[in-house]
């Protein structure tokens, strides 16, 4: 029931897409504003510690993500395999986002390709315009400056865009579902989108989003790690475990770190460097080896991400199957 659970909610995400219209993340994000005003308001000012923006927004993950997860959880949990199939691939739908990182992953690589071909043609001016374009189109899935980008910028920043939001997006919240179901799935996506909203280390959230943070990291822990071995499997092995063991541990993130650096030896390519946020240039480690990211790595990375994604189906289906013949040996003695 799981594996067809997962491979129903792929299926529904390939054909659909992101709802266009009341997607259920989208109210979420309206209550987390709305619970985050309330309690501003009334648990902390503007003479709080540390702790108190920290005991505040601890409360605030409590109160948007537990009850939602066990409420939901307790509606849902049916005794007919029907509704448990229908609900569970519903659910796991909402919570998945491959077609929509596919989507927003090749919106910046149509323009990059189009500008190659117009320098081939001298064609400066159209050239210009699409890369216009297509730093347009990848500042909607980053959150450095993408003003000033140049062509491998633009790869680069997609590619990593790609390989870091396919471990979030797509594999994370199917290791979960395998793992705890509907709560499960829900708890880390409530949870990972909190993060996405409250999990900056600027001067507003640095302390009161440190919880949701905290939390999220622990979540992704395994996931990432899955991640990141399955892209050395489907990629160039040797490679990609070697930038994992040298290059993710110099990473801020301990998540993104195994799964870019792994990601990027699997394609043989330079990942990292410098990188422009909020005016201030960062610079950041190397990840992987080989050539600059170009405009053709943003399919591969697409393509590594879907290999990987049929290992983690192909994974859970050995599984399951291993376990029912170990059932089917187990029941008779009990019969």
């Amino acid at each position: 029931m799981i594996l067809l659970t997962i491979v129903l909610a792929l299926l529904l995400d390939q054909l659909l897409g992101e709802p266009k219209h009341f997607h259920p993340l989208v109210g979420f994000g309206r209550l987390t504003h709305w619970v985050e005003q309330c309690i501003r308001k009334y648990t902390v000012n503007s003479g709080a510690s540390d702790a108190g923006y920290r005991f505040a927004g601890g409360l605030g993950w409590i109160v948007l993500v537990l009850p939602l997860t066990v409420i939901t959880g307790w509606i849902l949990n049916v005794e007919s395999q029907f509704l448990e199939l229908l609900f569970g691939s519903i659910i796991l739908y909402l919570c998945i986002g491959g077609r929509s990182l596919a989507e927003h992953a090749r919106a910046v690589a149509a323009p990059l390709f189009q500008s190659e071909i117009d320098c081939s043609q001298n064609d400066s001016g159209s050239s210009q315009n699409h890369i216009d374009t297509a730093r347009k189109q990848v500042g909607r899935i980053v959150s450095r400056d993408t003003a000033a980008l140049d062509k491998n910028g633009i790869a680069k920043a997609t590619v990593e865009s790609v390989l870091e939001n396919a471990s979030d997006a797509i594999l994370a919240p199917i290791f979960w579902f395998a793992i705890a179901g509907i709560p499960g799935v829900l708890l880390y996506r409530l949870s990972n989108t909190l993060d996405a909203m409250w999990g900056y280390k600027n001067q507003r959230y640095r302390y009161f989003g440190w919880a949701a943070a905290r939390i999220d990291d622990v979540l992704n822990w395994l996931p990432a790690r899955c991640c990141a071995l399955s892209y050395a499997i489907t990629g160039n092995w040797k490679l990609s475990m070697s930038c994992w063991q040298q290059q993710a541990q110099h990473c801020e993130s301990p998540n993104a770190g195994p799964v870019m650096a792994s990601g990027a030896g699997a394609l043989g390519i330079c990942l990292g460097g410098s990188a422009r946020y909020d005016g201030l240039d960062v610079i950041r480690p190397k990840l992987g080896e080989g050539r600059l990211a170009g405009c053709e790595d943003i399919d591969a990375a697409l393509d590594l991400v879907w290999r990987a994604t049929i290992l983690w189906v192909g994974v859970i289906a050995i599984v399951q199957l291993c376990y029912m013949v170990q059932l089917s040996y187990i029941a008779p003695v009990f019969w």
